[in-house]
């Protein structure tokens, strides 16, 4: 027994980089992976790590060259992990508005994994950003046709469709469902009538899905009302959710946004420090950025600024934010 005493520290720093990662700091990653190549830790690993961190500080040039550097260090057999790390590299470009170089990391992925479907959803969006429409509309097509039940991803379609000036096209999609599904629930063909702009079909179906759905029913729900100018009730049905299930930053972030519309600047910016509160939420940026809004409609400028120069230093590549902020600096 007297060989097992080291096991309690054999947490290895890169491990400890990943968990910090988790946390969002991305600083003390980085530093955990300097540690964890002076033990000589698996290099790959290491290489893959500083890239993940890279995208979280908004360092993409220097994520591409991590991710890059990774899969040079592949032994030529190929395992899940390089996809894992083609997809982070793919993204990377992406967000480095470089879509032909991600568009390439694709076209390798699905050379390989024809059964990829995530590929052929992400090449699709990277071919719209290249203005190939065509290429664009043959890759969602193979994306639905592989998963045709999966009305998450057709949303994405339609929405990527739509950021692209191709909004008709995405609702030729949904339409499709609504006319071809077989059991279409509540929730979905809510959702569906949601993003076709019928309102009042929405909040019918969303209502009667309200009771098995989670979050989401509430908060298409919500929106659903809102489209419609009706905020008031929109409000009611996110705090109904709020007093029933608890908090969720999603429903905060939303409900703050119906306050905005109703000129309660006091109560949106309750929902949205709300929703700042709860760990480890993806919304924090939008949170945060929601919450200097409401500090400017309160007009309290100078906490909007403070604020406004923390945020940057979190999110530097935000353009909205950068003029934003030339606009306080002259209150």
């Amino acid at each position: 027994t007297g060989m097992l005493t080291g096991c309690g520290s054999d947490t290895t720093k890169i491990t400890e980089g990943m968990q910090l990662v988790e946390t969002l700091d991305y600083q003390g990653a980085l530093n955990a992976f300097d540690e964890a190549e002076a033990q000589k830790e698996d290099s790959r690993l290491i290489a893959r790590g500083r890239g993940i961190a890279s995208m979280g500080l908004t360092e993409y040039d220097q994520a591409v060259e991590y991710f890059t550097q990774a899969l040079e260090l592949s032994d030529g057999w190929v395992q899940n992990v390089d996809y894992d790390m083609n997809y982070y590299l793919a993204a990377a470009y992406t967000k480095n508005g470089q879509p032909a170089e991600a568009k390439k990391v694709y076209d390798a992925i699905l050379g390989l994994k024809p059964e990829e479907k995530d590929a052929y959803f992400l090449r699709g969006s990277a071919e719209l950003e290249l203005g190939d429409y065509e290429s664009a509309k043959a890759d969602f097509d193979q994306a639905i046709s592989m998963d045709p039940k999966n009305y998450d991803r057709l949303i994405e379609i339609y929405e990527a469709l739509a950021a692209h000036g191709y909004r008709e096209v995405g609702q030729e999609y949904l339409q499709n469902v609504l006319d071809t599904a077989k059991q279409l629930d509540a929730y979905d063909s809510g959702r569906i009538y949601y993003y076709l702009g019928e309102y009042q079909k929405a909040y019918l179906a969303l209502d009667e899905a309200r009771d098995k759905g989670g979050a989401d029913s509430y908060l298409y729900l919500g929106r659903a009302y809102a489209a419609t100018g009706d905020y008031n009730y929109a409000s009611s049905v996110y705090n109904n959710y709020l007093s029933k299930q608890g908090p969720n930053a999603e429903i905060y972030n939303e409900l703050g946004l119906c306050e905005m519309a109703k000129k309660e600047y006091q109560n949106a910016l309750a929902a949205f420090q709300a929703g700042k509160q709860i760990e480890g939420n993806s919304l924090m940026q939008t949170l945060c950025f929601n919450e200097i809004v409401a500090y400017e409609y309160l007009e309290d400028y100078q906490q909007a600024e403070i604020l406004m120069n923390a945020y940057l230093q979190n999110y530097p590549d935000d353009q909205t934010a950068i003029r934003e902020q030339q606009f306080l600096s002259t209150r």
